[in-house]
């Protein structure tokens, strides 16, 4: 098919090459023009624009950092919706909040073009093995539509509902993520404290009740202090919470783990490392422990 992709990111970049060795057409955007080299040499189209995206393509993938930009990349001067032709279908792949991929969804549809909320989870290995969690929010058949495609992306591509119903299931993934990797944080640093090796943790405990994939990935990173290369920015997480707790806030939901965990994150922040890899998130409880 004839695809598009904007946002060539850690997560953008291994979905995109994977849709090029699956034979696909595939016309790139990104705002730093330099990250589309290894889509190029793959056989790869550059386009001037996100409106020249949509022009050239049948299916529209996203995947940008957050609302604002989803925002300008849809709708700015040059975005998505001034080339856009009825019968378009753009799948983004972003995380934001649930109400403005509502709100997207009913702009586009007055040009007669499709939009599927549908944020990702597993990580840059899961866009590298093509094993993504994708849930999605939109019309039945429009999902029917893309799921041959994003399948090539995916184990799992589940339609949970209507236009933002993607976006609140990624919600409540990151408050399972956001508040599991600051208890294995806290884990390591215990295991620090008794003298155990904190970096065999994750053998140690594979295949028991405490294993999870966030554990593997990054419970050994965070034992070692070694966050490069960076697997995602803490910064992203700060941001999926926020969109968490002002979500449940509107719906007397209560999420006490999601503050508590949100709060070692803002302690992040404020020690300037909110930029840094999600696994520097442990350097936070030895601030803490030294103060």
């Amino acid at each position: 098919m004839k695809l598009g992709f904007i946002g060539i990111g850690l997560m953008g970049r291994p979905m995109t090459l994977r849709l090029l060795a699956a034979g696909h057409e595939v016309t790139v955007w990104n705002r730093s023009r330099d990250k589309l080299a290894p889509m190029l040499e793959k056989g790869a189209s550059a386009a001037a624009s996100p409106a020249e995206v949509a022009r050239a393509s049948e299916i529209v993938m996203m995947c940008v950092t957050d609302q604002k930009a989803a925002d300008e990349v849809l709708f700015g001067e040059r975005g998505v919706a001034t080339g856009a032709r009825p019968g378009l279908v753009v799948v983004d792949f972003s995380s934001i909040a649930p109400a403005a991929a509502v709100a997207f969804s009913k702009r586009l549809e007055k040009q007669g073009v499709a939009l599927i909320d549908a944020p990702v989870s597993g990580g840059v290995a899961g866009a590298e093995k093509g094993t993504l969690a994708i849930m999605a929010g939109g019309a039945a058949e429009d999902i029917e539509r893309v799921r041959p495609v994003v399948m090539q992306l995916a184990q799992r591509f589940t339609r949970m509902g209507d236009a933002g119903a993607g976006q609140a299931t990624k919600l409540c993934n990151q408050v399972i993520v956001a508040a599991l990797m600051a208890v294995i944080a806290e884990a390591v640093r215990l295991a620090e404290g008794a003298g155990v090796d904190a970096t065999k943790l994750p053998e140690a405990l594979k295949g028991g009740f405490a294993d999870s994939l966030p554990l593997q990935i990054f419970g050994a990173r965070m034992a070692a202090r070694s966050f490069e290369p960076s697997l995602g920015a803490a910064r992203l997480m700060l941001k999926d919470l926020s969109n968490a707790l002002e979500f449940a806030a509107a719906r007397g939901v209560p999420l006490p783990m999601g503050e508590a965990a949100r709060e070692m994150y803002r302690l992040l922040e404020r020690q300037g490392k909110i930029d840094r890899e999600i696994s520097s998130l442990v350097t936070a409880y030895e601030s803490r422990r030294d103060q």
